[in-house]
């Protein structure tokens, strides 16, 4: 079916977004930690927020959405496959860390930051591991 080659498409393309802002939003927290000037501290509150707001959590209810339209879609083939249980618990996952996200960029917001910056450079590898399983899953289907 056109249709579903087409949301998997579109799937694909919010996953690749939200990942970019996912990957993005944490190394701002780095800089923005280690800045002392207010003009800079208020551009990374900016920054952070206009990221989150305007990219990261469309292309998180985009991605989400699509997700769950192909596979409610197709379940009778995807209920019965663990892999595909395996990248749904990752994906939840996933969503936790978005909304940790939000949790460290309301403290930025509120100047009540305190986290240092070597603490943000380890946030900021979390979804790599989540990337490369959840790709690992999809393609490679091990169970």
């Amino acid at each position: 079916m056109p249709w579903f080659e087409i949301a998997k498409a579109f799937h694909i393309i919010a996953m690749v977004t939200w990942f970019a802002g996912l990957f993005y939003l944490p190394r701002l927290f780095v800089y923005h930690a280690m800045t002392t000037d207010s003009p800079g501290i208020e551009r990374f509150k900016t920054m952070e927020r206009k990221l989150y707001r305007g990219i990261m959590t469309p292309s998180m209810i985009l991605a989400v959405g699509l997700g769950l339209w192909l596979l409610i879609d197709n379940w009778a083939v995807y209920g019965q496959q663990g892999w595909m249980h395996a990248k749904l618990a990752l994906a939840v996952l996933l969503i936790g860390y978005h909304h940790m996200c939000l949790a460290y960029l309301k403290k930025f917001a509120a100047d009540a930051n305190t986290r240092s910056h070597v603490f943000y450079r380890w946030f900021n590898e979390v979804p790599v591991l989540f990337l490369v399983a959840m790709v690992v899953l999809a393609v490679v289907k091990p169970f």
